[in-house]
């Protein structure tokens, strides 16, 4: 907990306008990405198809909702800033798996780009945090 603390207090005293613009951005980005996968769920379900073959359908479709609702609610989360890191650490295997489905099904260059680009900049936040303008400093939650 104190390392936490003193992260928080370096993130605060080091902290820029344009960083908590990336914050919003990517935020905005898994939102999206949640809505997408909500309205077309048939995409996210062959996007998992290789994963699901043994159980006979029960782990693609937890997966299903895991994915879209930890994209959905984890994006507003972000994008307020409040519990920042907690939603980076649901979507982390959710964007290491898009990696890997990258390399197990058909390769595509611009989406494991952007999956790998959003697993380092969520490992950027999760030791960052939420920064100076967000609802967790608001709210003092980081003190």
């Amino acid at each position: 907990m104190t390392n936490v603390k003193s992260l928080n207090k370096w993130a605060n005293a080091h902290t820029y306008l344009s960083v908590d613009l990336v914050r919003i951005a990517v935020g905005v980005f898994l939102f999206s990405k949640g809505v997408t996968f909500i309205t077309n769920i048939q995409y996210l379900v062959e996007l998992l198809a290789p994963f699901d073959k043994s159980n006979g359908g029960m782990f693609g479709m937890f997966m299903v909702h895991y994915i879209a609702s930890a994209h959905f609610l984890g994006g507003i989360l972000i994008v307020f800033g409040l519990l920042t890191r907690w939603a980076i650490i649901a979507q982390l295997p959710i964007l290491i798996g898009a990696v890997i489905i990258n390399f197990l099904g058909e390769m595509h260059s611009q989406n494991l780009i952007i999956s790998l680009s959003l697993v380092a900049i969520c490992i950027f936040f999760l030791i960052y945090g939420s920064g100076k303008h967000s609802a967790d400093y608001f709210f003092k939650m980081d003190e």
